[in-house]
């Protein structure tokens, strides 16, 4: 028997490896659950990654996306301040730093830091094939991994393709993420987080967007004046927003599979209810699925509802967008660390504590104005039973957030329920969203009722302040002890 400096075993002579855990996925949410499984223990982890350490959030969405919509965001304020020099978008340096922010897509740093938490990395394709066992595919040959205590599943989503449009090699995230070949004309597909974005950036960069959206409003699971105001914002940059569109058809002779963020081919023509439509590329966004597809889940009597559906034998975990989860990088590393301490704690004989209900998911989406949701929106308070009584006020009621720029456009909601007192849901909409939000998931997450936020006190002038604002229009009974 051979142990190597991470604490893995080999037999001699033989193509196969032991570890305690294996996580098929090097994300976030596998990174994770590798970290957390073996920290502060005598156990071996190991991550079997097909493409590059860090996976989808670091190199195609969650990095590279924020990387270009940051400069946008601040020659816009520019624009909307006195006082100071309006700047201009630099495209050819929005793009150098979208890749000096994917690391030139290059996972060595990545690499050196599982190394460096004690975790090995293997390259190739990870295939279960019978219990606590996985067959790794690379390009050095095969091999057979074995995991004394738990294999995780990690290996994220990919875009939703219907045939209608695969022929015509259309853009997903990747590619506008990627871009390095800027259509003259971009269609996107969908009124979600994604279209929303890089309607922005891809706009910013040169391109007359025009998005097709089946539904009547943006953002779907968001309050409805959310989506109202960012509507209003990608019109306002010259956006084309067509709302309750269908796509029938996808034309597009000789198209070519020319790489990542390049133009796949000729123009493409594309039938809908608002009649034809040419572009140069289409961005396809309208959802992602859990990628599961031969992962040899049938090998130990599953299909991929299962791993969805959390039907999984106690060495089996799924962790992120494989667990059929809200596709959120936050989500899925919280999901690893929960499993990581539940593996750590199941090996030392122990049960991991977690708290004793769900915790809320925030999301922000990065668009023109920022949105910020956690919890219930109204209408699903409402038609989960709740008693709710809801406040509203414009972002700009808040000095703090007034003095963040001349023109603040948007509203913040929190949804109660009138019962409790506890708060089921938040949106803000503005300047400095995704930074109000958190203190509604504390909220959310602590149970505290209204009446004890209100003794939250915020500094002045910030935005923060807009938490007063909103508990001073909630009703005189829910703001005073019971």
């Amino acid at each position: 028997m051979i142990v190597n400096r991470l604490g893995h075993r080999s037999l001699a002579g033989m193509d196969e490896l032991e570890y305690d855990v294996i996580v098929i996925g090097g994300g976030p949410a596998g990174e994770n659950a590798a970290q957390y499984a073996v920290e502060g223990t005598d156990m071996t982890a190991v991550i079997v990654e097909r493409e590059l350490l860090g996976g989808e959030c670091s190199y195609w969405a969650c990095m590279p996306s924020k990387a270009l919509l940051r400069p946008i965001a601040v020659a816009d304020l520019t624009a909307d301040l006195p006082g100071v020099t309006t700047a201009h978008v630099a495209p050819k340096a929005l793009l150098e730093r979208r890749d000096a922010w994917v690391s030139h897509y290059d996972d060595a740093g990545q690499v050196t830091w599982a190394e460096g938490a004690g975790l090995a990395v293997l390259r190739g394709d990870g295939r279960l094939t019978g219990e606590r066992t996985v067959r790794v595919s690379g390009s050095d040959g095969e091999r057979t991994v074995r995991a004394r205590r738990a294999v995780v599943i990690a290996t994220g989503s990919a875009a939703h393709v219907p045939q209608m449009y695969a022929d015509a090699l259309p853009w997903d995230s990747r590619d506008a993420t990627a871009v390095t070949e800027v259509p003259d004309r971009l269609v996107v597909i969908g009124g979600g987080v994604v279209a929303c974005e890089a309607a922005i950036w891809m706009s910013a960069l040169g391109s007359e967007v025009t998005l097709v959206v089946r539904d009547q409003r943006l953002l779907g699971r968001t309050e409805p004046f959310a989506g109202e105001a960012v509507l209003e914002g990608l019109r306002g940059r010259g956006v084309t927003v067509l709302l309750g569109t269908d796509v029938t058809g996808v034309r597009r002779e000789g198209p070519e599979a020319t790489g990542v963020g390049r133009i796949h081919g000729s123009t493409v023509t594309l039938t809908t209810s608002a009649g034809d439509l040419e572009a140069d590329e289409v961005l396809l966004s309208i959802g992602r699925a859990p990628r599961l597809d031969d992962l040899g889940l049938d090998s130990v009597g599953l299909v991929p509802d299962d791993v969805t559906g959390g039907r999984l034998p106690e060495w089996l975990h799924a962790v992120g967008d494989a667990s059929g989860g809200p596709p959120l990088t936050h989500w899925g590393k919280h999901q690893a660390r929960l499993v990581g301490a539940r593996i750590a704690a199941s090996a030392a004989g122990e049960v991991a504590w977690e708290p004793d209900r769900e915790a809320p998911v925030p999301q922000v989406v990065f668009s023109d104005p920022e949105v910020a949701s956690v919890g219930l929106t109204e209408a699903q308070a409402r038609d989960a039973g709740h008693h709710v009584v809801t406040s509203r006020v414009p972002t700009s009621s808040a000095a703090g957030t007034s003095l963040l720029r001349d023109h603040v456009a948007g509203h913040a909601q929190l949804v109660v329920d009138a019962d409790s007192r506890l708060l089921l849901g938040a949106t803000f909409v503005g300047p400095e969203a995704g930074e109000l939000v958190h203190a509604a998931t504390v909220a959310i997450t602590g149970g505290v009722p209204v009446h004890v936020l209100r003794h939250a006190v915020a500094s002045y002038p910030t935005a923060a302040e807009l938490w007063l604002r909103l508990l001073e229009e909630l009703p005189r009974e829910l703001r005073t002890p019971a």
